[in-house]
């Protein structure tokens, strides 16, 4: 009996849907739609594709770059995990974009998800979906904050932004008061080498300062020599480190120097290295018998005269700059030997 009341109402079901079928007409076909046409960016409901290859082509360009930055220190060591307002404006990506955008010296928050400096940090990348994306952020002159003094590298201003002098807390004045130093960290911070390309930020006790053409002639600062023509990933190009290994030698990549320095070079910067490494040594000692710096190399907290203070204070900046004089070698050379000259008479 439940078979045939089964059946009977399949039956009734395949009927219904029977004359609904019948009941449904299809008219004609509509007139044919436009071709889409090949967009810039894919957002318009266009193919994006011809938009992609302008920069994502078969050259290789991208990847080669890509591999020379992942082997720079931006990728490796830029310690981005400091995303506290204060150190994630140069630290982390998200927080160099908004400092860029607001002209603030720090962020308005702790940035979350802190990323590395990398692609979008320096580049317009995704905005046009055209090789105008590789345009940098910024290349607006830079006002120092330890010296307020603006330079203007060019394209190397967007490094300037960051590789600059901070304000030491107490900043020693030449001809003032004794400072009292609190922290063994105390100093310009870890990258001023804007203020020793743009030959401002030290403490300028004496006479006789003046710049190296480095810091007129080289139209984009930074960017010249330190993103010439990569070495593989070694150095230049998107690492941007500017030394590499050679069947175990260290050299130098001077692919952005012989346009100005054609012969000669090498001996050059031996020369104004060793100079430099010699006066740098000599201004140790001397700190180091003030009672201001260990023989490690640690300052010794505690008060001193602005004289003191101030040496100490080139004697970081010029060793945290690392080029060992390259970048500006009468504003460094004059900085240690006016410093050496001024604790020598105390």
């Amino acid at each position: 009996m439940k078979r045939k009341t089964i059946t009977y109402l399949m039956f009734i079901l395949l009927l219904a849907v029977g004359l609904v079928t019948s009941c449904t007409k299809v008219g004609p076909a509509g007139p044919a739609g436009k071709d889409g046409t090949n967009g810039t960016n894919g957002t318009d409901g266009t193919d994006g594709t011809a938009g992609c290859i302008k920069c994502h082509d078969n050259s290789q360009i991208i990847l080669a770059k890509s591999l020379q930055w992942e082997a720079s220190v931006h990728a490796t060591g830029g310690n981005f995990e400091r995303n506290t307002k204060d150190c994630a404006p140069c630290h982390t990506s998200q927080g160099f974009l908004e400092r860029i955008k607001s002209g603030a010296d720090t962020t308005l928050a702790t940035i979350e998800n802190p990323a590395s400096q990398n692609c979008y940090t320096c580049h317009d990348i995704h905005q046009t979906y055209t090789p105008a994306d590789w345009a940098i952020t910024t290349k607006s002159p830079v006002q120092l904050w330890i010296s307020g003094v603006t330079v203007d590298f060019g394209k190397g201003n967007l490094c300037a932004n960051c590789h600059q002098p901070r304000i030491p807390t107490p900043q020693p004045v030449v001809g003032g008061d004794s400072v009292t130093i609190t922290s063994p960290y105390w100093g310009a911070h870890h990258g001023p080498q804007a203020g020793i390309l743009g030959g401002t930020g030290g403490y300028e006790i004496g006479t006789g300062y003046a710049n190296s053409l480095h810091t007129t002639v080289v139209t984009n600062g930074c960017v010249t020599c330190h993103m010439a023509e990569a070495f593989g990933t070694q150095a230049d190009g998107h690492q941007m480190g500017m030394t590499y290994l050679y069947h175990g030698h260290e050299k130098i990549n001077t692919a952005g120097c012989v346009t100005c320095h054609p012969a000669g070079l090498d001996v050059l910067i031996s020369a104004t290295q060793t100079q430099v490494l010699d006066l740098l040594a000599q201004l140790k000692t001397l700190l180091v018998s003030h009672g201001a710096m260990s023989e490690s190399g640690r300052i010794i907290t505690g008060k001193m005269s602005a004289d003191v203070a101030g040496a100490l204070l080139n004697y970081n900046m010029i060793e945290a700059d690392g080029s060992e004089g390259i970048h500006n070698a009468k504003y460094v050379t004059t900085l240690l030997k006016n410093s050496i000259q001024a604790l020598s008479t105390k």
